[in-house]
């Protein structure tokens, strides 16, 4: 067995460009803080279902986040296909992989790119508030020290002076604020 000195950048792609439908978060691994890249691809569905495909998430926790989504975020995708992975084959079981999800989501919804070195995390509730998740300081380190430069997480994960380091934090309380946050990046 050999160790790999940093293994979040097996997990994150290399795009010349920003990409619409991709979105990094910051999970844990056991006790390591993990980057990982979330992509998301929603299209026309020819059916009367559309389906909803997760690979290394849970199914019917995408589907409650696309329910909040159009009732909190005030975007209906009822009648696309929506499908979800988390790259490298990591499976995610924690709640703060909510908000990144949908924000990929969003992003190819739109057609538009979210920020190179924008990370997102944070538990989001049936009433659209954005929860907080453990470890928020160790996440945003370990984003900090991969040269992430801005991120949107819970309120109550953001520390007081809104920057560590390098990295501009935005915190939020709730969907909406989320979206708006991303709208003005």
């Amino acid at each position: 067995l050999k160790e790999v000195p940093n293994p979040s950048a097996i997990f994150l792609s290399s795009h010349a460009a920003p990409t619409p439908g991709s979105a990094v978060m910051v999970t844990r691994e056991g006790t390591r803080p993990l980057l990982v890249e979330v992509q998301a691809l929603v299209d026309d569905s020819p059916l009367s279902n559309p389906r909803r495909v997760a690979l290394g998430l849970e199914q019917n926790r995408l589907a409650m986040l696309l329910a909040v989504l159009h009732r909190h975020g005030g975007t209906a995708i009822h009648d696309q296909d929506v499908f979800v992975n988390v790259v490298g084959g990591i499976r995610i079981q924690e709640t703060a992989a909510d908000l990144p999800v949908l924000l990929a989501v969003l992003s190819s919804f739109r057609d538009r790119a979210l920020p190179e070195k924008l990370l997102a995390f944070g538990e989001i509730g049936l009433s659209g508030e954005i929860r907080p998740v453990p470890n928020g300081e160790e996440r945003l380190r370990e984003a900090a020290s991969h040269g992430f430069r801005q991120a949107i997480v819970p309120k109550a994960n953001a520390p007081k002076q809104g920057r560590m380091g390098e990295l501009n934090i935005i915190g939020v309380h709730r969907l909406a604020d989320a979206l708006s946050a991303w709208a003005e990046l």
